[in-house]
């Protein structure tokens, strides 16, 4: 819709001229009732908006406009003059000319519930028919539920009441107090309009505070809620909630030295939500998978304690101090991460989340500098959509790493001095990236230029690889590490790195023996301080995980790793081992058959169980992308028989037997293996310790449905037995993941030409289209793939184009014909949406990756 992508030059220009001075906003939600009714005909379900904002113009006489996306304005009201909706309003944007100094906007409009995640999302519980509300913004859709200035820099305090339904509690930014159904909140610090929020229906909440004693004598108390659907509530541990929440809040009160400055801290597990989590001070949202339905391993509590502190971060990192534009998005994303995994190891019981942190994080950054789209971490961010886009593993993980090192160079007291500085400074107010770099160097006394240039402003990924010379003692005569970068990207940046040394001991374990840190700078750095050292059998570099790089080995040490990689003792070093060797799969540079021998030799002696049940995901990729097609079938036996041995192995009713248990009801292969699964369901098969909880029976449903060994009845009586909003999703993606022409074209209809399935249920539809063993099944939806994905783009929201742009993409035709056509599709739309391009170049290269990987697999067959 024309006008709905803000642009940064526009963004500029009305900051330049406006300041606000403050909201009120009053909604008017009863009408979210009744929970059947889909809103009189046909229509979208509305409610009522009613915004007044207070402004100052620089230049009065002059002309800008407000944001708003809203099926019908009833009244606009500049200054006391009415305008006719229909002049000034044209479903984007409010025009607001002759403006005064001072100017009073009243704007009262019909803003529509969403069913996409974004604005006010409403959500109809089918377990007990009850309608659930919230919002969500980030980057630019609180004008999808009030008129505002929609931009990070135009900051103001904001008064929210809500007038709900009866029996209804309403939660928002600041401290609430309802009388006579009206909920009124109080005033809150000056932020931006993407993190404001409300949280509105019939939730279940647990109540907590926070306290905290300055050394000045001064006390803090933070009032604490956890919420959930009432539906959930026997499975909400917010005990454990409230014990992360507090350990971070006393880990960034004994860093940051600013009080949390929001007053209560409220956090919502939401419905349908479409990322894991929303910075909104004072009520933070989280998707509600977050609680845990069944068992899962320590991975994912150490998970949601990552996701609890790096919102938490935020507070500081994003709301006290905010960037100037989606530029300086890093500002925050990356500083949230870096920290949430700094307060994670040093202040709860996850003290191995760096391990984490290089496994998954890091594997989620890699991929993406190696794409075209690749960029650098302070991005240059044109408009909305752009900005919607980077929110993505350069801006979070390779930022984080960034940030790793930038505390190494400046100094850890520094960095933190650096931070402290920061907020005070520039406390509810917006920043660029100059700003922070001005207080790193008064606290650091560094030229911080020459660091900023080679990490913050240029893309790419460089390679760091050991190149071992031995004397003719056996000893090590030179060790130098080799750097490279990909043509796109040819800069060479300056490591600090560690450089472990290990060997082979006399009982077969394969430990460190040295460590040497040293400055790679250029394309060969010798390491003078490792001459004369004992030959290593294995030199790993990059040991501790100390930069941002792609690791490579020399001969003599993959030969180590081929034969002993389990035998390696230190954790974080296994953990880089594997990364670094799915990189190499990645990269066409070892044969997917190599890395799944690995996986059948090694896996089964992995500790760390978040490293395990990456490799898991790793081995199934592996198979089904970069192995030769004629290999794939025997690579699938391979882990299917692999994941049913370890299950029976691992220790009964332990995390690692039921990360297998997971693993093996995706790879379950042939039908003595479905007929596993059918006896896991119904009781006829057991395995000791074992619990077939609801989730894990519909983990063995979704394979079985995949393979058609389960009709649409039996998935229908699942659901009757799980009749809930999580088993309605789960019932959905096997629904869609059978074996049916039939299936695949209503499931293609319901995505593609009809609007009227949630986020979530899209997400469902997408995960259950697409199975690799069904790749000739749905091999007609490619060329109608690109017939219609630009006017998919055009005719839904960004969020759910994304997910059709991404999901539908033909990955499974994977033959060069299909990387033709996309390029046939690029080059014939110059003008497409530069998101939507975006989308479908970033496919290509992961279809062109895996067809790589896959040559170099056939040929090493």
């Amino acid at each position: 819709m024309p006008g709905e992508n803000l642009s940064r030059d526009e963004a500029r220009e009305r900051a330049a001229l406006l300041s606000v001075d403050g909201y009120e906003i009053a909604l008017d939600v009863r009408s979210a009732l009744p929970a059947a009714d889909p809103g009189p005909g046909g229509r979208p379900r509305t409610f009522r908006s009613v915004t007044t904002v207070r402004f100052r113009c620089s230049e009065p006489g002059a002309a800008t406009f407000a944001d708003l996306l809203a099926p019908a304005v009833t009244s606009v009201s500049l200054n006391g003059r009415d305008l006719d909706p229909a002049a000034v309003f044209d479903g984007t944007r409010i025009t607001l000319e002759d403006l005064a100094e001072e100017n009073e906007l009243v704007v009262d409009a019909r803003c529509a519930y969403s069913r996409t995640g974004e604005g006010m999302h409403r959500f109809v519980d089918p377990e007990d028919g009850e309608v659930y509300l919230y919002t969500q913004y980030e980057p630019a859709d609180a004008r999808r539920v009030f008129a505002n200035f929609e931009q990070p820099d135009l900051k103001a305090p904001y008064r929210f009441e809500v007038t709900a339904p009866e029996g209804w509690t309403v939660w928002s930014n600041g401290a609430g107090r309802q009388a006579d159904g009206v909920w009124r909140f109080d005033e809150t610090k000056p932020i931006s309009t993407y993190i404001t929020a409300v949280v509105a229906g019939p939730y279940h909440v647990v109540s907590d505070t926070y306290t905290r004693t300055f050394d000045d004598g001064t006390t803090l108390e933070v009032p604490l809620g956890a919420i959930c659907r009432r539906g959930l509530a026997r499975h909400f541990d917010a005990e454990d909630v409230f014990l992360v929440t507090k350990q971070g809040l006393d880990f960034f009160h004994d860093h940051f030295d600013y009080p949390y400055p929001f007053g209560k801290y409220d956090q919502a597990f939401v419905p349908e939500y479409n990322l894991g989590a929303m910075e909104n001070p004072g009520l933070v949202t989280f998707r509600e998978e977050l609680i845990f339905r069944g068992r899962v391993t320590e991975a994912s509590y150490e998970r949601r304690a990552d996701v609890i502190l790096h919102e938490m971060a935020h507070m500081w990192f994003g709301d006290l101090v905010t960037m100037r534009w989606w530029d300086d998005l890093w500002l925050k994303e990356s500083f949230a991460d870096f920290m949430g995994s700094l307060s994670l190891v040093e202040a709860t019981r996850f003290t191995d989340g760096w391990i984490t942190f290089a496994n998954k994080r890091k594997a989620w950054a890699y991929r993406a500098d190696q794409l075209p789209s690749t960029h650098p971490i302070a991005a240059d961010i044109g408009d909305l959509e752009d900005a919607k886009l980077n929110f993505d593993g350069i801006t979070y993980a390779k930022g984080a790493s960034v940030l790793k090192q930038l505390v190494a160079y400046a100094g850890r007291d520094a960095f933190m001095e650096g931070a402290r500085r920061y907020f005070k400074r520039y406390a509810y107010g917006n920043t660029h990236l100059g700003n922070l770099l001005s207080v790193l160097e008064e606290t650091s006394g560094r030229d911080m230029t020459a660091w900023t240039e080679a990490w913050l402003s240029t893309a790419g990924l460089n390679s760091l690889t050991p190149h071992l010379v031995l004397g003719a003692d056996g000893r090590l005569a030179e060790l130098a590490v080799v750097q490279e970068a990909p043509e796109a990207h040819p800069r060479l940046r300056p490591h600090r790195v560690a450089i472990g040394l290990f060997r082979l001991t006399a009982d077969g374990a394969l430990e460190r023996y040295a460590r040497v840190e040293t400055d790679v700078e250029g394309p060969r750095t010798v390491v003078a301080e490792a001459a004369g050292a004992e030959a290593p059998d294995l030199v790993l570099v990059n040991d501790d995980d100390l930069t941002f790089c792609k690791i490579g080995f020399d001969e003599g040490s993959l030969a180590t790793l081929r034969e002993h990689l389990g035998d390696l003792t230190d954790p974080l070093a296994r953990a880089l081992c594997w990364s670094a060797l799915w990189s190499l799969t990645r990269d066409a540079r070892l044969p997917a058959r190599d890395f799944v021998a690995l996986v059948l030799r090694f896996a089964g002696r992995e500790s760390d169980i978040g490293v395990l049940q990456m490799v898991h995901t790793w081995a199934r990729s592996a198979v089904e992308t970069y192995a030769d097609p004629g290999w794939r079938a025997t690579g699938g036996r391979l882990l299917a028989e692999a994941a049913a041995r370890e299950l029976r192995a691992a220790e009964p009713g332990g995390q690692h037997q039921l990360a297998w248990a997971a693993f093996f009801a995706l790879v379950a292969f042939d039908e003595a293996d479905l007929a596993t699964l059918r006896g896991l369901l119904d009781g006829t098969e057991s395995v000791a310790g074992l619990d077939v909880d609801q989730e894990l029976r519909w983990s063995l449903l979704s394979t079985l449905a995949a393979h058609g060994a389960v009709d649409e009845t039996a998935l229908t009586a699942e659901w009757e037995r799980d009749n809930t909003a999580s088993g309605r999703r789960h019932q959905v993606r096997c629904l869609t993941a059978r074996p049916s022409a039939e299936v695949k074209a209503r499931a293609w209809e319901s995505v593609v030409e009809s609007g009227e399935l949630s986020n979530a249920l899209v997400e469902a539809v997408i995960a259950g289209f697409a199975q690799p063993s069904q790749r000739a099944l749905t091999a007609p939806y490619a060329a109608r793939y690109f017939e219609v994905i630009e006017r998919v783009w055009a005719e839904r929201t960004i969020e759910i184009g994304m997910r059709v742009a991404r999901g539908l993409y033909p990955y499974l035709q994977d033959s060069w014909d299909t990387v033709r056509a996309t390029d046939a599709w690029l080059e014939a739309r110059p003008g497409a949406p530069a998101a939507l391009r975006r989308l479908v170049l970033e496919s290509r290269d992961d279809l062109a990756r895996g067809l790589r990987g896959q040559e170099c697999d056939a040929a090493a067959g």
